[in-house]
């Protein structure tokens, strides 16, 4: 695997960080932050202060103002690791404010920060820099998602060549890119093992104070068990033990870490008798796969709680693709999930600034029914004209409009 693989969100990382006192870059370990940072720090012939380094994390904690008093761009990496560098940012903007300041990137969520949400509200732009999408990874510059937003999704009559074999191992494979530098399924086993260790017994505690650290792998476990269903904060607490409140504050950790993400429910203030509750997915596919020990063997041997598990992973796979595909375009998109009190759900809607709708469903077979096609028609004839395309996204090898601005694809054409 080429481990110089070419990032869709470099060129918009490179136009926001000139027009934004302080660009934040955020997501896991190891998905290419440093390389971004890097970059940029290059070409404007200044150095990356980078805070998992001793000598310059005790600079940064003895010194804060010194080192934001460099001549910008300012360029720190893992800055989360000396939060008062934030308020030393703050007075820095207070004296003086304009664009192209400040290039921060971070391992944790900056809302696990709370002294660095106050200090820099309005100030900074966030980017999230996720896992890599199977485009990047392939190297096609696919565009599906931009010309389902224009309703223009164009089918051909040649039939795609994925088995359910090669989407199993793309699911299982994940996006990290140091996992990626693994062929072997064991070694990039090893590698999985090592990122949730460290992010458990490191990670972890640099932002909050942990009474057993086994107890916040068992909730990542069984947190992750739950990927594309409502997220039952109490039926993961009643499996590993800890209270209610330990248990939720253990998956916002989890999540300020980018290991699993709440996808927030849609339409609720829009559409009647909407559910509020969140959906929760993993954010790595592979590493997902990993903590719930889908293996291509078990696959391979259609096993039967394997495969009620791959479909669940599978979905969660298709929705971090087509989310990450969304932060590369101009406009800002919202993402989220419906669902009513009926139980009619479609499983990502991803709604333009403007009110454009592009709305996802995914589905682990080779043949889509025709009552799979009813949630989307009902999203689709409550929002009218704003109702850009539905997409069914299935493992099968045919793509064709079902119904009016309704589509099933073949998964694969997220990145061919």
């Amino acid at each position: 695997m080429n481990s110089l693989i070419a990032r869709r969100i470099a060129p918009v990382v490179a136009r926001r960080s000139a027009a934004t006192p302080v660009l934040l870059l955020e997501g896991p370990r190891g998905v290419g932050k440093s390389t971004l940072l890097s970059g940029l720090a290059e070409s404007s012939h200044v150095p990356v202060i980078d805070l998992d380094r001793e000598d310059y994390r005790q600079i940064a904690v003895n010194s804060p103002a010194a080192v934001v008093a460099e001549a910008p761009p300012v360029v720190i990496d893992e800055y989360q690791r000396v939060p008062a560098l934030l308020d030393a940012i703050k007075a820095r903007l207070n004296r003086e404010t304009r664009a192209g300041m400040f290039l921060l990137a971070g391992s944790a969520s900056f809302d696990s920060l709370p002294r660095g949400t106050q200090a820099l509200t309005g100030r900074v732009q966030r980017v999230p820099v996720m896992p890599l999408t199977q485009t990047e990874i392939d190297g096609t510059a696919n565009n599906l998602l931009e010309r389902a937003f224009e309703g223009d999704v164009a089918h051909t009559v040649r039939l795609v060549s994925t088995t359910r074999v090669e989407y199993a191992e793309r699911v299982m494979r994940g996006g990290m890119p140091l996992a990626l530098a693994h062929e072997a399924e064991a070694d990039r086993a090893r590698w999985f093992e090592a990122h949730v260790r460290q992010s458990i017994e490191r990670d972890a505690g640099e932002l909050r104070r942990i009474g057993r650290r086994s107890d916040l792998g068992a909730v990542l476990t069984r947190t992750v068990g739950q990927t594309a269903s409502v997220l039952n904060v109490a039926k993961v607490a009643s499996d590993v033990s800890p209270s209610w409140g330990t248990t939720s504050a253990y998956i916002e950790l989890l999540e300020s870490l980018f290991l699993v993400a709440r996808l927030p429910a849609w339409g609720v203030t829009l559409l009647p008798r909407s559910v509020e509750a969140p959906k929760i997915h993993v954010v790595d596919s592979g590493i997902g796969a990993h903590l719930l020990r889908l293996s291509a063997a078990k696959l391979s041997r259609l096993d039967p709680s394997a495969m009620t598990e791959f479909g669940h992973l599978l979905e969660s796979f298709v929705v971090q693709e087509l989310i990450r595909q969304s932060t590369w375009m101009d406009a800002p998109v919202t993402a989220g999930y419906w669902r009513t009190r009926d139980n009619v759900e479609v499983d990502l809607v991803l709604e333009r600034h403007d009110g454009a709708v592009v709305a996802v469903e995914v589905k682990a077979g080779d043949h889509v029914q025709k009552g799979q096609v009813a949630p989307l028609r009902a999203l689709r004839d409550r929002l009218g004209a704003s109702f850009a395309a539905g997409l069914i996204l299935y493992t099968g090898a045919a793509g064709y409009e079902v119904d009016d601005r309704i589509h099933v694809l073949p998964i694969e054409r997220l990145w061919t």
